[in-house]
């Protein structure tokens, strides 16, 4: 990959992290005008020690890729990316307070991604893209860090570990031989942060949030070249998310 091209990931990636960070003080500056100047829905949810919710959102999902010894030699195929896809996500959530900065949250849910491969072609720079639709069922466990609350309104940071099965995986099809497989079973550390906007009745948290695999996703498939010039493949998601608890 030339030097142009890695500056363009490059400012894709901050663009992103810029964007998100903008939504998120645009919906905190719209939340606030309906927030009174106390923290008086704040002291309310203080009493209970258990929130439950749903958590909705957007993901922007691709691959993290390493090429293997094989690529060097091969003669057929000149580049292997990742293609991110948009996708959307829906959890439940629980949450447990632990003392007054700090909660345990539990949030299984479904997870729709698109995640591509794209090989370019040596001969003739044909673009060959080989697309992965996937259904996730996911069970994240997180840590969340919470600031002193500031007129009903608190900012936290959380990090923790997700386990995630894709129940649409190719990895046991018929022609599976033909296919570069996936495996279907995926662990991936995530870290994130947003902030809490205390309403009367809920506690509405937007957030973004960065995931990355910590296992070889790839399924190696020495007859089939596009998976041979493969090592590891690791999974990469970005989401912004939109939580509603009480």
């Amino acid at each position: 990959m030339g030097l142009i091209e890695l500056r363009h990931m490059h400012d894709i990636h901050w663009k992103k992290i810029t964007f998100s960070l903008l939504l998120l003080f645009i919906v905190g500056s719209i939340s606030a005008q309906y927030i009174g100047k106390g923290n008086y829905n704040y002291k309310d949810f203080q009493k209970k020690p258990f929130y439950y919710g749903i958590h909705l959102g957007v993901n922007y999902s691709g691959y993290n890729i390493g090429h293997s010894k094989n690529f060097i030699g091969n003669d057929s195929i000149r580049i292997v990316e990742s293609e991110r896809g948009a996708g959307f996500h829906l959890q439940l959530i629980t949450n447990l307070k632990i003392g007054e900065f700090f909660d345990l949250r539990f949030i299984p849910g479904f997870s729709f991604t698109e995640r591509n491969l794209a090989y370019t072609s040596t001969i003739d720079d044909n673009l060959d893209v080989i697309k992965n639709e996937a259904v996730f069922v996911e069970l994240p466990f997180m840590l969340r860090f919470k600031s002193a609350p500031y007129k009903d309104k608190r900012a936290f940071v959380l990090a923790g570990i997700k386990y995630s099965v894709d129940v649409n995986s190719n990895a046991e099809s018929r022609n599976a031989d033909q296919l570069v497989r996936i495996s279907p079973h995926d662990f991936q550390l995530e870290i994130g942060a947003g902030v809490q906007f205390f309403y009367p009745y809920f506690i509405f948290s937007p957030e973004i949030k960065f995931s990355r695999g910590i296992v070889n996703s790839l399924i190696y498939n020495d007859a089939l070249n596009q998976a041979r010039v493969l090592e590891d493949v690791s999974s990469s998601i970005f989401t912004i998310s939109f939580s509603f608890e009480g």
